[in-house]
């Protein structure tokens, strides 16, 4: 019996100490993080003591789950994401916290339409913290880009990054073309999920093209709180119509939200395409996409503010809301709806333009040496809603311009309307005589029947109304869908079941 307890014991001291030590089958610990250093190596382990030289080396190693952090300093590399992430495991490229990693472009080449990021079929991504810049061309036809993400990549997230000197320097005639950011559908899968946000903008030469697009089968998008500025066009644009898919069903932009986005000096004038058409930019763009809604963005000293507009025939935009937006000192118009006169049939279809407020637009004639207006209709508009907004015309300017008897169905009431100088309306023409009579005006039209003509709004040096304003709870309370939660400062848009007119409630 005494044997058989102790063979017992030497039992419980080996399985004891079996137990407290590793197999030799266990798998050792992955690394899931790797650093980047100008200082470091390529043939380094990527760990913060012992980091890597190259961006594009680090993603190489990177799988689903990982995060690639790049210290400071100037990366001369065009990025590309070799392999997506997955669901709940995205890969992860990002500045180190405090510091701002540059990839830079200075004496890379482009052929072709290149990026300095690319993310191409590649899904669950996130790119954060960098400056993108100084990719520059003089040749003529190619695409110069900061950020390219396109070919279905879904799930994608950029964000804080400063996209600056994008460069296609060639004169209009060759193809004078790059984007800041491009976002392009062009698979028959679609882009969803894919959210910008608070990334900055500036001096890039996109020629013909935007500093943020989206374009093609891009359904579910949001556009947040960028700062966009010194641009020789387009600023956001949401596009369809362009052949950026092969499938027309596929081929425009969808279900997207642009919201609090600043946007100023955005001149095409700065570059060689203004031309005749002098300042033709507009700040946020929606042509030919649908079901996308524009709300509590700031935009001034901008060529023109907003257009929910198509230039393509058999592209209409349709199903946007435009809301509690603040347009001022625009060269030419605050918002235009409609398509391009006399050129295209695709026009502007069930759009609410509402709770907006325009202050001191058409500082420039346009094309045809006529005020644009406040608010701009040209051709092929049909079954709008423009109510609520609130219209401040500076001098020589004037509230609202329907240019052609195209169109129909539009309901235009509960506006307000003030100018300290003469000022009036146009109905059915581009360069005619102006109603200055508000009832001859609304008998000519046959819209305003509810608006407010001559009231001095009160607007304060920030765009708000105070409590004494004629502007306060005077709106129609249209559906919450379409008024949005919100004012443009983040106030309950709808208070004792009243809204004011304009931006601010």
């Amino acid at each position: 019996m005494m044997k058989t307890i102790f063979l017992l014991s030497l039992m419980a001291v080996a399985g004891c100490s079996k137990s407290s030590s590793p197999t030799a089958t266990e798998p050792p610990s992955r690394q899931n993080t790797f650093y980047v250093s100008p200082t470091g190596s390529d043939a380094s382990a990527g760990t913060l003591q012992a980091p890597l030289k190259g961006i594009n080396t680090a993603l190489a190693k990177a799988a689903p789950g990982d995060t690639v952090i790049v210290r400071a300093g100037h990366y001369y590399e065009k990025v590309f994401f070799p392999k997506p992430g997955r669901l709940e495991k995205m890969i992860t490229l990002k500045a180190y916290p405090g510091e701002r990693p540059v990839i830079d472009g200075t004496g890379l080449t482009v052929n072709g339409k290149e990026a300095l990021v690319t993310i191409r079929n590649a899904s669950y991504i996130q790119l954060e913290g960098f400056d993108i810049c100084n990719l520059k061309s003089s040749t003529p036809w190619v695409n110069v880009n900061g950020i390219l993400a396109d070919a279905g990549s879904s799930n994608l997230i950029i964000r804080r990054n400063r996209i600056y000197n994008i460069e296609h320097n060639v004169a209009k005639e060759d193809g004078r073309s790059g984007h800041g950011i491009e976002i392009i559908g062009n698979t028959e899968v679609p882009m969803k999920n894919i959210l910008v946000e608070e990334n900055e903008i500036h001096d890039c030469n996109t020629g013909y093209s935007e500093n943020l697009t989206i374009n093609g089968y891009v359904d579910g998008f949001t556009i947040r709180k960028n700062i966009i500025y010194n641009a020789e066009n387009i600023g956001i644009d949401a596009a369809g119509g362009y052949a950026a898919n092969t499938v027309p069903a596929y081929n425009y932009a969808r279900n997207g939200l642009i919201t609090e986005n600043t946007l100023y000096n955005i001149d095409m004038t700065t570059g060689p395409v203004g031309g005749v058409h002098g300042h033709g930019a507009i700040a946020i763009y929606v042509d030919g996409a649908r079901k996308i809604t524009v709300e509590r963005n700031r935009i001034y000293d901008c060529d023109r503010g907003i257009g929910i507009v198509s230039e393509t025939d058999a592209y209409p935009t349709s199903d946007c809301i435009v809301r509690n937006n603040i347009v001022t000192n625009s060269y030419r118009t605050g918002i235009y709806l409609g398509g391009y006169l006399g050129y295209t049939s695709g026009g502007t279809r069930n759009c609410y333009v509402v709770n907006n407020t325009l202050a001191g637009n058409n500082r420039m004639r346009g094309a045809f040496g006529e005020i644009e207006g406040e608010l701009r209709l040209t051709e092929q508009c049909f079954d709008n809603v423009i109510r609520n907004n609130l219209v401040v015309a500076g001098p020589d300017d004037l509230f609202l311009h329907k240019y052609t008897n195209t169109g129909s169905g539009n309901a235009i009431d509960n506006n307000l309307y003030y100018s300290t100088s003469p000022s009036g309306w146009i109905w059915n023409t581009t360069n005619g005589t102006p109603y200055t009579d508000f009832n001859a005006w609304k008998a000519a039209s046959g819209v305003d029947a509810n608006s407010v003509a001559g009231s001095n709004p009160l607007l304060t040096q920030d765009y708000r109304i105070p409590a004494n304003s004629p502007a306060k709870q005077a709106g129609y309370v249209l559906p919450a869908d379409v008024l949005g939660a919100v004012d443009f400062s983040g106030q309950p848009r709808v208070q004792n079941n009243k809204v004011s007119i304009g931006a601010h409630q």
